[in-house]
Parts: structure tokens; C-alpha cells; sequence
């Protein structure tokens, strides 16, 4: 009862606090056409349950045989969230749940030493094949993107639109008060070409900081200082106020983006998964980018970041704490607020004269029907400058048993005369367009028939293989034979180089945390 009680007087400590906040927010705000200052009712703060997180279940993609799907095409995916939150869920000692891991994620959380780009195109492309470390009859094919790292100074002037969920769930240390330390971070690298707008939503959104030049940074830290939780949250009103500031200051040939800080649990208006989808479909046309920035646990809402990021030419990343702040809005601010090729598409076709199956590792919410591949209304994913992507293919060769394809079929063992291809393993497209394009610009590439033995593979090959591996452990995955952390360790632990920051030890510390 004493707890009861306690609980009440802090909630309405909160509210009252809440509100005198709100007649701080400057009358300057005020100034911006047809935007509406922060100023609600009392709200009703709706205490949330002890872990009421939410996450899109997956389903593990199978092998496919060339002859029957001779095309596998995918969106390329640049967050990193769901790693980040694997490292909450093990540093915490809480298993970590099988849909919250994506494994392209785990993969693209870390940097590889891939060539810059030369000539025009905005990325180069790396291929290597090897063996498979968990099945011992599979390949892995690896697919590397390095997105051009252009020079901050050559980089165009930003209008960043900050959106920030102020409602009572937000209120933990590890959500409001860990957000605006990460701000300061961001603040850093502002320029004075760029501006900067800071919209909030708890009971209603508001504008609380109209454009403002990045010069002057202490008014934009005073801005994110004076902010307070409290309130249920209208997430779609914030996000429909949030582009339209962005639309209203856009800048031409500029980097226009909306940069939405929240747990994800939106409750009133416009919540819904599907709501959220078609807001932010609608929203994507207005030529504004989207970050995501995901804070918190216990209630957050995975499913709705995911979405707004993959819907609306995004990132989503997970702030887990102020060194992941450092890293993602400070070292990487290049590649996760300026993109350099949106819609990126990958097609890939195998040769079934040297490939009897195979399988995209991860990417599950990221695949493409073949026909997408070329239709340029179809979204996919954006690259930032710097950038890399990488995917991986486990392959099962010809003339070789897997437990994994039935081995007495009749119909489909088709005899392939690709005589005039005996060297080639597969052929791989990608399509993409300019930031502020329209239509696609489509490169093509073959990839030999030539593999390497595991040992002799590069560090980037077996420390990205070894992520990989650890994500399908996560995954309870069915499609690997051997599953043994410290076999992963070993094979991480072969790949560790060019780790200044220390995250590709971190991760191997983690892979020792998990039986």
C-alpha cells in the first residue's frame, strides 16, 4: 500500500512539474506559420507495464534451388538497432528474444576495410567466397558495399527537424535524460549552414524551437535541456507537424530530414503498426529523410521504429547508452544523417551449374519479388556517406548432400548446359538513385567461381561470418549444424582487425556471455 502511494505522489509531483515546464517553452515558437505550440491539457500518464516490448516476428529464410527461383533480390538495410539491443538484453543477463535479433543488423553494426569507390557510381562492390564455418558441406558468399566518404565540408547544408517524445513513458533515465546528453552530441558536428527545428508530442505536439542556425548551439542545448516527460503519446500528430516544419524550411538540393527520438509507444491517434505505415508512406513523398533513434526498456516498441525507419528513407538505431550516442551522432554522424544513393536494390542470380541451393542470410524483412527489382516506385534502402553493407549467401554446391534439401526428387534435378558461364558462380545487379532522383542508375557484376578456404579468407569475411553465426545461435536457428559459442569466439577472434573503437572485442565478449 505504501508503494501505492508513493507511486501516486511521484505521478502527480510529475504532472505538476510537467506543466509549469510547458509555459517555459519560448512564445518564439509561435513564429512559425501554420505550427502550433506546445500546449496541452493535463494528460493522463499511463504507467507502463514491466516489459511490454514489441518486435515483428521473422521467419528464417529457407534454401532455394536456382532452377525454381533463379533471382533472390533484396533491399540493402544500414541500421544497427537490433545489435545494439542485443548488447542491452546480454550486458543485462536477460535472454534475448529470437525476433528481436536481425541478423543483417548485427552484421552492419560493425565497419569492414572495403575499397573506396572510384569512377562515378556512389559505392564500390566486394565479393568473396569461402567455406562455411557451421555446415560443413555449405559456401558463404559475402556481398560488400563501401559508400564514398565525402568530406563534411563538401557535404550540402541540413534542415534536421528533431521530433522528441516527451509523454510519461519516456520519463527513465535511460530515455529523456540519456537523449538529450546524446543531443549534445549531435549539436557538435552542426555546421552554420544548417538548421535546426525541435518539435515535441506527448497529449498533443507542439513546436518548441523554430529554425535555428547551428551556430548557435547553446540555444539549441537550452532547448533540449528544458524539456520534460509527461503525458500519453500522440505519435502521428507529432510525425504529421514534424515534416510539415521540415517542408516549410526546406532546402533545395539539401539534406532535409526528420530526426524522431522515442521509445515507439505511441497510444493515441495514429498507432497502430499499419497506421504508422501509411502516415510515413505518405509523409516519404515530400523528399524528407528519417532517422529513428529508439531509447529505453520495457516498453519499447521495436515493431514501430522498424517500421517508420524501412517506410520512410530512413535509419533506425538503438541508444543504449551515451558511448552509442558518441559512436552513432558523433564518429558516424557522416553516414547516419547524409545519404549519398537511395533505393538501393540487389539482385542476384545463381548459376545452378555450381549452385544446388541457397539462402540469404538475414535481410528476412528486406526481400523483394523479383519484378521489384526494376520498378522504380518500389522503396528500399538508403546509403550515407561512408557507409558499408554487407550480406552473406550460404550456398550449398552441386554434387554435394545437405540435410537441408530433400535428395530424391525427380522433376527438379534439371541437368544445366551453362557451358559458355563455367567460370562464374552467379551474377549480381544493383540499382539505386541520386538523393534527390527519380530514376534508377543499374550496375552489374559477375562473381567467379572462386573460393578460398576458410583459414586463408579475410578478417573482414570471418569476423562478419562469425556475427552472423552468433545471430542465428540467437535465432535458435534449424538451418546450422553447429552452434557452439566457442567456436564463434575462435572464429571472431581470427578476424579482429582494424578495431580502434574496440567494438569487434566487445562483441566477442558478448559471444563469452551467452551459453
Amino acid at each position: 500500500m505504501k508503494n501505492k502511494h508513493f507511486y501516486l505522489m511521484a505521478f502527480l509531483v510529475l504532472v505538476l512539474f510537467s506543466c509549469c515546464k510547458k509555459r517555459e517553452y519560448s512564445d518564439e515558437a509561435a513564429a512559425a506559420d501554420d505550427v502550433v505550440v506546445y500546449d496541452t491539457e493535463i494528460p493522463e500518464n499511463i504507467l507502463p507495464d514491466s516489459n511490454t516490448e514489441s518486435y515483428v516476428g521473422l521467419e528464417e529464410n529457407p534454401f532455394e534451388s536456382p532452377i525454381k527461383s533463379p533471382l533472390s533480390t533484396f533491399s540493402i538495410d544500414v541500421d544497427n538497432a537490433s545489435y545494439t539491443n542485443i548488447r542491452r538484453f546480454i550486458n543485462n543477463g536477460q535472454k534475448v528474444p529470437q525476433d528481436a535479433v536481425r541478423v543483417e543488423e548485427m552484421m552492419n553494426f560493425f565497419k569492414y576495410k572495403y575499397p573506396q569507390p572510384e569512377g562515378q557510381n556512389p559505392f564500390s562492390i566486394n565479393t568473396e567466397l569461402s567455406d562455411s564455418p557451421w555446415n560443413k558441406n555449405s559456401q558463404l558468399l559475402k556481398i560488400g558495399l563501401q559508400g564514398k566518404d565525402i568530406p563534411m565540408t563538401n557535404l550540402p547544408a541540413s534542415n534536421l527537424v528533431f521530433l522528441i517524445d516527451v509523454s510519461g513513458s519516456m520519463s527513465d533515465d535511460n530515455k529523456l535524460p540519456l537523449l538529450k546528453e546524446s543531443m549534445k552530441i549531435l549539436v557538435k558536428e552542426l555546421r552554420s549552414e544548417d538548421k535546426v527545428s525541435i518539435v515535441v508530442y506527448a497529449g498533443s505536439a507542439g513546436v518548441v524551437l523554430t529554425p535555428t542556425s547551428g551556430d548557435n548551439k547553446e540555444e539549441i542545448l537550452d532547448a533540449f535541456d528544458n524539456l520534460s516527460a509527461g503525458g500519453s503519446t500522440a505519435g502521428g500528430e507529432g510525425i504529421e507537424l514534424a515534416y510539415k516544419l521540415a517542408q516549410q524550411n526546406f532546402i533545395k538540393e539539401g539534406n532535409n530530414r526528420v530526426v524522431i527520438a522515442t521509445d515507439g509507444d505511441f497510444n493515441v491517434g495514429a498507432s497502430s503498426d499499419m497506421d504508422m505505415e501509411k502516415l510515413i508512406e505518405e509523409k516519404r513523398k515530400s523528399g524528407v529523410y528519417l532517422t529513428v533513434l529508439g531509447f529505453g526498456m520495457g516498453n519499447i516498441k521495436d515493431s514501430k521504429m522498424e517500421i517508420l525507419a524501412d517506410k520512410g528513407n530512413g535509419n533506425y538505431a538503438y541508444i543504449d547508452n551515451i558511448q552509442e550516442a558518441n559512436r552513432f551522432l558523433g564518429k558516424e554522424f557522416k553516414g547516419s544523417m547524409f545519404a549519398i544513393a537511395k533505393d538501393v536494390k540487389i539482385q542476384i542470380e545463381f548459376n545452378p551449374k555450381h549452385v544446388q541451393a541457397y539462402r540469404l542470410i538475414g535481410y528476412e524483412n528486406r526481400k523483394l519479388k523479383p519484378e521489384d527489382f526494376k520498378n522504380d516506385a518500389i522503396d528500399a534502402g538508403e546509403l550515407g556517406s561512408g557507409h558499408t553493407v554487407t550480406a552473406l549467401y550460404e550456398i550449398i554446391p552441386t554434387g554435394v548432400e545437405s540435410d537441408y534439401i530433400p535428395s530424391d526428387l525427380k522433376y527438379t534435378k534439371v541437368k544445366s548446359d551453362n557451358s559458355n558461364y563455367n567460370d562464374e558462380l552467379a551474377t549480381i545487379k544493383f540499382r539505386y538513385k541520386k538523393p534527390d532522383g527519380d530514376k534508377s542508375i543499374e550496375m552489374v557484376s559477375t562473381i567467379d567461381n572462386k573460393k578460398v578456404s576458410l583459414d586463408s579468407s579475410s578478417s573482414d569475411f570471418k569476423f562478419t561470418t562469425a556475427v552472423a553465426w552468433f545471430g542465428l545461435k540467437l535465432r535458435d536457428s534449424k538451418l546450422i549444424a553447429n552452434s557452439s559459442s566457442a567456436d564463434i569466439k575462435k572464429l571472431a577472434k581470427s578476424g579482429l582487425a582494424n578495431d580502434d573503437e574496440g567494438y569487434k572485442a566487445e562483441f566477442i565478449r558478448l559471444v563469452d556471455a551467452v551459453n
